[in-house]
């Protein structure tokens, strides 16, 4: 069952998939039938989900689960991955990928390949109050609440503390 995205409760489980490129507005437009009728078709073993998705941020693909309703089991999981294989080819885009990080420089997502981490700490380009999108959050009221957070505030704490 569908339910819209802004109407999902705090509890709600989410899942974070990452664009490796800004969608237009056009294709962004284009998906949004497609994210419904997921969300609306999604079942557990037969039993309906409450659940949504939605596209944040031109770069980030989200769904949304109200577990307390029905839980996600291990085909359902599967199906959603499929789903977002169906979009990936699509759009042209990686969405499974996880490689690159995302953090929120003037406004606009800006993309890290993981390995230029320890060199963008060091020379000063990410900073601890680095808004980043830490994409392994799974309750809906960190998403809404948290994300992005400064970096420092997340698992990349640790390119950030003082070495002695």
């Amino acid at each position: 069952m569908f339910v819209s995205f802004d109407q999902l409760p705090p509890h709600a489980r989410v899942w974070i998939y990452q664009a490796d490129r800004p969608l237009t507005d056009a294709e962004l437009t284009r998906v949004q039938p497609a994210l419904a009728q997921f969300a609306d078709a999604w079942t557990s073993h037969g039993r309906t989900l409450h659940a949504s998705a939605a596209l944040l941020h031109h770069q980030f693909l989200v769904l949304g689960l109200d577990e307390q309703a029905a839980n996600a089991s291990g085909c359902s999981i599967d199906a959603s991955v499929r789903f977002v294989r169906q979009l990936e080819e699509a759009l042209g885009v990686s969405l499974l990928e996880k490689s690159q990080l995302a953090f929120l420089v003037d406004g606009q997502v800006q993309l890290l390949d993981r390995r230029a981490l320890r060199a963008a700490v060091d020379e000063g380009q990410l900073r601890p109050e680095t808004p980043y999108f830490d994409n392994t959050i799974g309750e809906y009221q960190k998403l809404t609440t948290a994300w992005p957070a400064p970096a420092a505030d997340t698992w990349l704490a640790r390119y950030f503390a003082v070495k002695e």
